[in-house]
């Protein structure tokens, strides 16, 4: 049954997600270092998990039907190589990091400028750099986290479509506590992720309340599936492993229905 009105879920999740990254900036500078990083490490280890939950969705059964047996992997292949080089092409990690920059410059100043109060020198510019990309970093990856899994695609498009905001209920609660953790790490970056889960949420529930029923299930696990393996991508650069351009591979999120869309119909 559908409670309140579409979009409810996400307001719900944005709220989650503020409270628990005021939380972790509260308390994130009374944590070690040694700490931090190892509250890192375990968001990077969960998401390798959530993104394996996410992939699996190549195995969907609808998905398979439609586009015939061994079929989905080059779907998500597909979908990968053309939004990512799609995406380099139009420098959507480098926009994205100028972007964050930007928006950091901005709450610095609102912030009282207290990078400025560092003495000045070499030691204050390596110090704002430093701050300039752990904002980045904060922002992006927590970001892409919140907005990319299964439950925010899914659960948008069910509160759309007029189905209940279970799923997103969920996912706030599961965002709430991941985004303390990545604010005692990477401080107001994450605060302001709550800006790109709503607008980005928005416009699934928006998508849902536009299609109704004609979005077939298909479609979604295409799009859930590759979604996971940018999932991968972000628990890569958590773990300091490898820092994939996973902004980049955004586009990858949209090509994959239509790449699915087009095989259906050459079917």
């Amino acid at each position: 049954m559908h409670v309140g009105f579409p979009g409810l879920g996400t307001v719900i999740n944005v709220v989650t997600i503020v409270a628990g990254a005021l939380l972790g900036m509260w308390v994130g500078h009374r944590i070690p270092q040694r700490t931090r990083s190892v509250v890192t490490d375990c968001l990077g280890l969960t998401t390798l998990l959530v993104a394996g939950l996410s992939a699996v969705s190549v195995t969907d059964t609808a998905l398979r039907d439609a586009v015939g047996p061994g079929v989905p992997v080059l779907v998500v292949l597909g979908s990968l190589l053309i939004g990512s080089i799609t995406g380099s092409m139009l420098r959507i990690e480098e926009r994205l990091a100028g972007l964050a920059g930007i928006l950091h410059e901005w709450t610095a100043r609102r912030g009282g400028g207290a990078a400025g109060d560092t003495g000045g020198g070499v030691s204050g510019d390596a110090d704002t750099h430093a701050d300039r990309e752990r904002f980045i970093e904060g922002w992006l990856s927590a970001s892409l986290l919140f907005c990319v899994g299964p439950l925010a695609i899914l659960g948008s498009l069910s509160d759309g479509l007029g189905r209940g905001i279970d799923q997103l209920t969920l996912k706030s609660v599961l965002d709430g506590f991941a985004a303390l953790a990545f604010a005692s790490s990477f401080g107001v970056g994450v605060l302001l992720s709550a800006v790109s889960v709503g607008v980005i949420q928005g416009l699934w529930t928006l998508l849902g309340v536009v299609l109704g029923s004609l979005l077939p299930d298909a479609h979604i696990a295409a799009l859930t599936a590759t979604g996971g393996l940018l999932l991968v991508g972000i628990g890569l650069r958590l773990l300091r492993i490898r820092e994939v351009p996973v902004g980049d591979m955004l586009p990858a999120l949209l090509v994959a229905p239509i790449l699915t869309q087009a095989i259906v119909a050459l079917r």
